[in-house]
């Protein structure tokens, strides 16, 4: 899995079906609008939580949540928003999550790691 698009695809299923295993409902994924792009919509509860996610191969450029950056978050900020005014969704609490996928290049060797609330949206765009 030398391709980076590979991987996070890879990553993005393997993402998909632990958040199933833990009770999520994959509503959408890889929406994009012109502002930005976010991996995986789903519902957690009574949450609707947008994820990023993270693959990597390993950790020697760091733990691949580090890589989401404050204008990643931004641009994951603004999408959300889009998608909550799109699908009338004003009753529904929201969080910001991320998922890390380090895998060793096969598919035997993967570990998962969800970090709930990796970041937060206090307010016009003020994160």
């Amino acid at each position: 899995m030398n391709n980076n698009k590979l991987l996070g695809a890879f990553g993005e299923d393997m993402a998909c079906s632990y958040l199933q295993g833990m009770g999520y409902k994959i509503i959408e994924r890889n929406f994009s609008c012109r502002v930005g792009e976010v991996d995986i919509i789903g519902i957690d509860g009574d949450t609707i939580a947008f994820i990023e996610v993270k693959s990597r191969t390993g950790v020697s450029y760091g733990n691949p949540s580090e890589a989401v950056s404050r204008t990643k978050q931004g641009r994951i900020v603004k999408t959300a928003l889009f998608f909550m005014t799109k699908h009338r969704l004003f009753d529904y609490m929201c969080r910001f999550d991320v998922i890390e996928v380090l895998t060793d290049g096969t598919k035997e060797n993967i570990n998962i790691n969800l970090i709930k609330n990796a970041f937060e949206y206090s307010g016009k765009y003020g994160y």
